[in-house]
Formats: C-alpha cells, structure tokens, sequence
C-alpha cells in the first residue's frame, strides 16, 4: 500500500496487526454514519485499538521532536480517548492540560488541524510548541478543541456548562487522578447536580493511572471500591470502572498495569471492555443518571517510560535516542492501519471537529433589547450594587440562560433585586428566600465553582454574571484568568466573561482582614496589558449601570465591575457616565477659581471619593483649584503601545488621546487616589505632565469600626491629603 500523504513524517512504520484484513478490512464506522453501529463487535474493538496505539504513537513523536512536552498522562487515557471518538462523542474537554499533545494528535488525525496549515505528521512537529502553532498546553485557539486546559481543576466547569446549553449532547471531560488532589473538582460537581439534576449529559472520565507529575497520586492507594465510593459519596449514581489488571496476562506487579504488554488478544480485548463500558456509562449519561467512567491503567502505557518518569520529555529525550526509538518501534502502524485510523476520526462525530464542535460557531443570544437605565439625580444619594441589581433582573428575564452565581449571597451585597427576580436555583422551594428549583441564581459556598459555571458558560457563548465579594474573589479568580486569555485567542465571538465585586475593603471594617483584601485590584491591573481586560470602577449609580452595559454589550473580554452596596452620592448624569466608561474618565468636580496651584485627584473607586471631596473643600478655601477627576475604565487611559489590543480576538484600539488626556489630568500636583493598589492608576502616573505626583493608596486591613477608621488606618482622609498638598506645593 502506498504511504498516506498525511503520513509524511512518521520515523517508523510496522507490520499489519493479526487479523487486520479480518477486522479492519473497511471503517467500523460507515461511510454515511457518525459512529459505530455495534461497540460489542470485535471489529469496533480492534479498530479502537489501532486508534489508542496511534494516539500514543503520534504524541510520542510529536514531544520528541522538541525533546519537551507530555506524553505519559495522555497514553493511560488512550483506549478511552479512542472509545469516545469510535461512539460519536466528539466534543471532549479536558482538565489535563498536560494531555495536550495528545488532543493536539486527534486533531490532526480528524484533519481539524488543516485550518492552520498543518497537514503532515511533519507539519505537526514543526509547529509543536511554536507561536502560531500548537501551545505546549490546550487552547481554545486551536480549531476543534472546546475550551483551554492548564490549571487543574478547571475543566468540569466547562463541560458542565455546556451540558447545560446544549442538552441532548455528551460532553465527556478527562481528569487526572494527580489533580482529584484539587479540593474542588468533586464538590463542584455535586453542588452543579444538586441545583440542575435533569442536567446529566457531562461525562467525568477519570483516568486513574496511579501517579502524578512528579510522583505517586494521592488516590494511588484506593481500592476500586474505595474509588466507587469516593464518586457515589459526591452524587454520582453511576460509577463505570475498568481495571486493565483485569486483563493482564502477564504478570505485572502492582495495582496499576500497562495494557500495551499484554497479549494481542487480551488487548483487544480489554479495548472491547473500555469500548461496551463507554457506550454504557455515555447512555446512563444521555438518559438522566450522574455517571463517571474511570479507566484505571498504568501512567505512560505505552509510551517511552511509565509512571510518572513518563510525564514530561527533558531536553535528552530526542528521537534519535534509544529509547525513544524503541518507544516508537513498539507503537507503530503499519500504513493500512493509519488509513483506518484516519478515515474513522474524519467520519466520527459527523466530520472533524473544526467543524463540528459546538464552539465552532457562535451560539444565538436572546435579543434581550435595551437596557431599563434609571438615571439618579445628581446630590441624590442611592446604593451602586442595587442599580445594577436591576438591570441584572432585566437581562435575566429577556435570557433564560442567563446564570448569576454569587458564593456569599445577592442579599448581602445589597442586589436582593436579582434574587427577587430570577430566584435562587434551589431544589427546596421557599418564598420567603426566593428559591425556586428553576431559578437563575446558582449559589454554591464556593467562589471556584462560581467563577467556574459563569466563565464556561461565556467562554460557550452565553451570557452569565460572577458576583463576589472584592475579598474573596481571589479564590475564584484562576478561572477566570484562564477564559480571559483563552477569549483573547477564540476564532469566533463570545459575550464577555462578566464580573462584579462588592462589599470592597472600605466598606468591611467590622470584619477585619478576612474582608479586606483589594489587593486583587493588582492582578487586574496586570492583566490590562494583555489587551482584553477592563476593570471598571464607577464613581455612583449611574456610572455602574452604563458599566453593566457597556460590558453585557461586549464581546470576548473580561469585565470586572468594582463598587461599593453603600448609599453614595450621585456626582454624574447618565449621558456623562456613558461618555466616562466608554472614553476612560471623566471630571466630576472642577473648581471656579483658585491661585494657589491646580491640584488633580485622579480616583478610582466610589466611597474612596468621600475623603477626597473632604479634601477639597479644605484646600479651596486655602486658595488651590481643585479637580477631581473618576477613573472609570483605566485600560482606555493607556497609550496604545502599552497594551496588546491589537493581538486578541475583538480588538478594541481605542484610547484616549493626549489632547483629551492632558485636559483631564494636567496640573502642578496629581494625586493617585484608590481604596485598593495604586497599580490600577499607572496609566495616569505613565501619562500625567503634572510637575509634581504622589499616591494615596490601601496598604493593609484591619478590624475597625467604620469605613472612615480604616480609611484612617490607611492613611486616606481628607487631613492628609490636604496636608501633603500644601507640603508639596509650598
């Protein structure tokens, strides 16, 4: 037979397998059909096999080629891998982002990968680890993969979201038993079935090989009953477990075995078991029962070393060494058999997943029309968290899918609104609490799991809200970095991922420390740079609801929206808080006169303006021009070269220009104003031209008796600001 095309670049080739012409005469499956008709048939089996043993071979290779990468995670998963492809069940995410050699190979082989030119086992490796090429781990830039992959403990999020928008389909998730050691991996899922119990069609698939990165997994010593018990202690009706030891006919020892040293015979047959066992656990799936399949085999089966010395390749691992040569030997194909392999990928689950793939085109979002803005007077008092409370309703009601997850409660962030609405998801229904078992609020005591279920269901295409407390969002907060850069990379539109952060440090000084905590204000101050990153910090209630717009009505971004669920002043009108988030900043006051010098307070945050607007009554009656100007939207007060907008998907090039800029900030003193860091005003510190600039900033929580005393602990009141004013300019 001659050699496929696609072929070009595989080092070595073996001989057709016993039985080939028998049972991989043609395609187990047809021509016209997306799966397999028969998964108890021998021929299903062995041809499931051949793809398990190509998946290993072409990982192999591939992290050879750069002596880097991971191979041994993904070939323990091989025969489950193989087995869910073979069923028709395609759209497959992962935890492991260490897998990601292995996705990389199935979507070569489903031809997925020719979107980016890749079309050769050559063109794979040149491309492997590379920019423009095949990340060192998942990423939803690469065509027919669901979503990214790296932290561990992220990846049930994403099938669990889109379990939830597209009922009827099956999406597996592959998890390693080195990341169960993450504590919320389970938990998340039990909270996710116990609010949408109809919601059953994501597929946990432990791969159970006995090690992590580094070294024994913390799950090593479990029995396989100890293992069912640990699922069905955390909701899971089904537990749908396969134990290569089972099968091993040859005497290995220990509790986790390698299938690729058996006999021919018991390897077909242990995929046959894999095989039956999958399509089972995926119909208990499909049809209303929690179920897991664990496949419990030996880390780095069939690759160039086992355990978890088969983990990752060192720079001494190259293909031209010995024993990645015989690695290699071991698993290779004959070219009949890479043909079979191929013509099975191609026609499973419809046609390559670069085009068949639910995130391969963009989901349809109910038109939920414009939004109820109410405009407070300007004197007025009113609660930030509470106006945008509304318009949260308002979306929720014109989108049924729409979800708002809240760890700490919308009641206790002053946004009671949004559960009076669209009612707590809840299987106990009470009035009284606004649970309803239908309900759009999914409130688990878990920052992860609400970061989790709002990201996936965004980075999936819908839209979804992730409200916090300021402190404890950090706990959530991975995630959400990951979908942020993930959306930067999409090939398609997504609505933005979607925060808001309450009950900041100034407001929580009864509770000490544990509820003063901005300093993640810093880590988004970081992340401006990457180009599509906004956190948002509206001065008063007109400012949050034309910053929840601005953000609902966004695409591929992270929003994060920062105020207070205090009553604070109304400085601005809505035409000009508009104008404020979409340009940058705004000055909310600006005095008449004064000939002492102009002093510019450049402030993010809202009850931070109190002290501030202290400040200037003191200071012009001493003779200074005072101007207080909100930082609204910081990102857009950069320069263009400091920020990567032009490299992510949606670009946004807009910033504002000098001319606008020094009309905002020039003067003989700047003051950079924060309740949280001080990181989140580099943008004015970079481009003021004021002669003279300083900062007044939080520094550290305490236990306090109102915000004005830990506002006073950190240094933030009116008596100091105006003293150093007049130091400084004197």
């Amino acid at each position: 037979m001659n050699i496929p095309e696609f072929c070009s670049g595989i080092q070595h080739f073996g001989e057709k397998w016993p039985d080939f012409d028998r049972y991989a005469q043609s395609a187990a499956i047809r021509r016209s059909d997306s799966a397999i008709g028969d998964p108890s048939s021998i021929d299903a089996a062995y041809q499931t096999l051949l793809m398990a043993d190509a998946l290993r071979y072409l990982t192999l290779q591939t992290c050879g080629s750069k002596g880097s990468g991971h191979p041994g995670g993904f070939a323990s998963s091989s025969e489950a891998y193989a087995a869910l492809v073979m069923l028709g069940h395609t759209n497959i995410v992962t935890e492991v982002g260490h897998h990601a050699p292995g996705f990389y190979s199935a979507m070569f082989l489903d031809t997925s990968l020719e979107q980016m030119g890749i079309r050769t086992v050559s063109d794979m490796m040149d491309r492997f680890r590379e920019r423009h090429g095949l990340l060192g781990h998942l990423s939803g830039a690469i065509p027919g993969l669901l979503a990214p992959a790296g932290p561990l403990g992220q990846g049930q999020h994403f099938a669990m979201a889109a379990a939830l928008l597209h009922p009827g389909k099956l999406f597996p998730v592959t998890i390693g038993d080195g990341g169960m050691g993450e504590p919320y991996v389970l938990n998340s899922m039990m909270h996710f079935h116990t609010a949408y119990p109809g919601t059953t069609n994501f597929l946990p698939v432990l791969i159970w090989n006995g090690y992590s990165q580094e070294h024994h997994s913390m799950v090593s010593l479990m029995s396989n009953e100890e293992m069912r018990a640990y699922w069905m202690g955390h909701g899971f009706e089904e537990v749908v477990l396969v134990d290569a030891r089972d099968f091993d006919d040859k005497n290995q020892a220990g509790d986790y075995v390698d299938s690729t040293r058996f006999s021919h015979e018991n390897r077909v047959a242990f995929a046959s078991s894999v095989l039956s066992s999958m399509d089972k656990a995926s119909s208990l799936a499909l049809n209303g029962r929690l179920t897991v399949f664990i496949i419990k085999q030996l880390k780095g089966s069939g690759v160039h070393a086992l355990g978890s010395k088969s983990h990752n390749l060192y720079p001494a691992d190259t293909l031209d060494k010995p024993h990645m040569m015989e690695g290699l030997k071991r698993r290779a194909l004959s070219p009949e058999a890479w043909a079979i392999v191929r013509e099975n990928f191609v026609r499973a689950g419809g046609g390559p997943s670069a085009k068949t793939a639910v995130t391969e085109k963009v989901l349809e979002l109910a038109d939920i029309g414009s939004m109820p803005l109410h405009e407070y007077p300007i004197g007025e008092k009113a609660v930030p968290a509470t106006a945008m409370g509304a318009l949260v309703a308002h979306v929720g009601q014109k989108d049924r899918r729409f979800v708002v997850t809240n760890a700490d409660g919308n009641e206790a962030s002053a946004m009671k609104n949004i559960n009076d609405a669209l009612k707590i998801r809840h299987p106990t229904e009470d009035p009284l609490y606004n649970q309803k078992p239908e309900g759009q609020v999914y409130e688990p005591l878990n920052e992860d799991a609400c970061a989790g279920l709002a990201a996936g269901l965004a980075l999936f295409g819908s839209r979804a809200l992730w409200l916090s407390y300021e402190s404890f969002a950090i706990n959530g907060w991975p995630i959400v970095q990951t979908v942020a850069q993930a959306m930067a990379e999409l090939r398609r539109k997504t609505p933005s991922m979607v925060c808001m952060f309450t009950a900041g440090a100034l407001e929580q000084g009864r509770n000490g420390w544990t509820h003063q905590r901005p300093e993640i204000e810093g880590y988004f101050a970081a992340q401006m740079r990457n180009g599509n990153t906004y956190p948002l910090f509206p001065s008063d209630a007109n400012v949050i609801q034309a910053a929840y717009e601005y953000a609902t009505n966004s695409s591929n971004k992270c929003m994060v929206i920062i105020a207070s669920k205090s009553p604070l002043p109304v400085y601005v009108s809505m035409i000009q808080a508009k104008s404020a988030v979409e340009k940058g900043a705004t000055v909310i006051h600006e005095s008449s006169s004064g000939s002492r010098g102009t002093v510019v307070f450049a402030v993010t945050g809202d009850m931070i303006l109190l002290p501030v607007f202290e400040a200037k009554d003191k200071l012009e009656k001493d003779g200074y021009r005072i101007r207080i100007v909100s930082v609204v939207n910081p990102r857009k007060l950069y320069r263009p070269s400091d920020v990567l907008w032009e490299s992510v998907s949606e670009p946004d090039g807009e910033f504002m220009g000098d001319l606008e800029f020094d009309a905002l900030f020039d003067g003989d003193l700047l003051f950079a104003v924060s309740g949280g860091p001080s990181a989140m005003l580099e943008p004015v510190l970079l481009r003021t031209r004021a002669k003279k600039r300083d900062t007044f900033a939080w520094k550290r929580g305490e236990t306090t008796a109102s915000p004005q005393e830990i506002m006073a602990f950190n240094g933030l009141t009116s008596d100091e600001m105006a003293s150093r004013v007049r130091k400084m300019l004197t």
